[in-house]
């Protein structure tokens, strides 16, 4: 079952944020992950919105999210951004169900 990691980013150092980007997009791409949505400033519909980045990156199942966060490439990753960007992450498994319908 596919797997989401739902980031949302605040970068405070532009240099090291795209030194960061750098390092992790390999660690993603090598553990199977595919970038789904990566942008600046999401358009808030309702209510506010916590961060000027979203990213979702989908991965083929959660082991291999697991993988990828835990593996020495992303740790070296994680490091560059250490205080110098903000990030929340969401690991969310699952895809949409067919044939979903709600109750009458």
């Amino acid at each position: 079952m596919p797997a989401y990691v739902i980031a949302l980013v605040d970068v405070l150092d532009e240099e090291a944020g795209w030194a960061y980007a750098r390092a992790a997009q390999p660690s993603i791409l090598d553990h199977g992950g595919r970038y789904l949505v990566a942008g600046p400033v999401p358009e808030p519909a309702e209510g506010s919105w916590p961060s000027s980045r979203l990213q979702i990156i989908e991965f083929p199942d959660m082991d291999r999210v697991r993988q990828w966060y835990d593996s020495p490439e992303y740790r070296r990753a994680k490091e560059i951004r250490d205080g110098k960007a903000r990030v929340e992450l969401l690991f969310a498994e699952g895809s949409p169900p067919e044939g979903f319908t709600l109750p009458s």
